[in-house]
This record gives structure tokens, sequence and C-alpha cells, in this order.
């Protein structure tokens, strides 16, 4: 995971710093944890990140990530600990 390169991605979301900095910490927990590969075969990239993002139905950076890692504990269980719970505006 290429934290910078992901960092630069999320401009596409209009981010709050905050926003920001939480969602960047989170995917590269995630990317560390092995878990999303070893769940569904494909390796945890900005490309896949942003993605999904754009999926998601809620306007906020925070929101998107959230009913993705959501949809990713419903698929295969687990990713409660990946969630954006608290963050600086």
């Amino acid at each position: 995971m290429d934290r910078d390169r992901l960092d630069t991605a999320l401009d596409a979301f209009d981010p709050t710093p905050g926003e920001r900095r939480v969602v960047v910490r989170q995917a590269v927990d995630l990317a560390d944890s092995g878990r999303f590969e070893a769940d569904t075969d494909t390796a945890l990239t900005t490309e896949v990140i942003v993605r999904n993002l754009r999926d998601a139905p809620d306007d906020r950076l925070a929101d998107r990530w959230n009913w993705w890692i959501g949809s990713l504990t419903i698929a295969y269980g687990g990713y409660e600990r990946f969630q954006v719970r608290a963050m600086d505006r």
C-alpha cells in the first residue's frame, strides 16, 4: 500500500484533513493485516480502494469508507476494527 498515492487519490472525495488522515491510516492498517488479500485473493491497492469508495452511496469520505468496510464485514466478517469511529475535522 502506497500511503502517499492513496492520500493523493482521496482528493476525488473532497475530504476534510481529518477524514483523509484517518482513512489513510485505516487503509494502511487493513493492508498490513493481510486480511483483505486473504479473503478476496486481490491485493489491496489504491485503485481497489478508490473503486469501492466510488460505489458507496454516501458523500463524505469517512461514510464511504465505513460503507465499504461494512460490506466486507457482511461478506467475510471481522472488518469492524477498520471502521472510522472518530476523527479530527
